[in-house]
């Protein structure tokens, strides 16, 4: 009897995967067990009958289906963004000299001796920072200003230019009649009014008294058209 059972069996699993035994004209496909009761008159086990796959699809593809693997390969971590380059301060030295006095005494106004330092500088400062586009006046008026030393001069906005009449109270024509103020970037005098004269990184500014038309201090041809 169970031979006959298994038999059946048999036979109607082999039925339902024939081609051309599937759903046809909108009827229902006949489920295995239904099948093996109807040949063999006997009802099949449950079990067995959702044991049995639907016709068309391998045994294994019901039981060993599995979803597809993740991807295993890290997302790539966003690029750092680049670090801007720090701007580097801009600075220049600047030097207020008025040691070619000390070489003419006899000429300075009397009440003027005691204003003139023994080494004859008046004030040195390295590494001064300033701001691009900045003028030798521009870095003169701010220092003097920060160290209390005293500066006076006559501006001419509309011409956007300074002369420099006096620093540390003492002035043009305090030590003879060709003597007064006069700048030099780099030991050279540049040639224009010092509120034109835009600076550069690492220069170095050097006001000067003279006392003979700046050929005391390196000139040829004076101070006039450099003050």
């Amino acid at each position: 009897m169970k031979k006959r059972s298994l038999d059946v069996l048999l036979l109607a699993v082999f039925l339902l995967l024939m081609p051309g035994c599937g759903t046809a004209g909108g009827q229902a496909e006949p489920t295995a067990a239904a099948a093996a009761e109807e040949l063999s008159g006997e009802s099949v086990p449950e079990e067995t009958a959702a044991a049995v796959p639907p016709s068309g699809e391998p045994a294994e593809a019901s039981f060993f289906r599995s979803e597809p693997a993740a991807s295993q390969t890290p997302a790539p971590e966003p690029a750092a963004s680049p670090t801007p380059p720090e701007e580097t301060a801009l600075t220049c030295s600047l030097w207020i000299r008025c040691d070619t006095i000390l070489d003419h005494l006899d000429r300075l106004t009397e009440e003027k001796a005691g204003l003139v330092p023994e080494s004859g500088v008046l004030l040195c400062l390295e590494a001064v920072p300033f701001d691009e586009g900045e003028s030798v006046f521009d870095v003169l008026l701010r220092v003097t200003r920060e160290q209390e030393i005293h500066l006076e001069f006559v501006g001419t906005p509309f011409y956007r230019s300074a002369y420099v009449e006096g620093i540390g109270n003492l002035y043009e024509f305090d030590c003879g009649e060709l003597s007064g103020w006069s700048y030099k970037v780099n030991g050279a005098f540049p040639g224009c009014g010092c509120s034109l004269y835009e600076l550069s990184g690492g220069d170095i500014i050097e006001w000067v008294y003279t006392c003979d038309l700046g050929k005391d201090v390196g000139g040829t041809n004076g101070w006039e058209d450099a003050a």
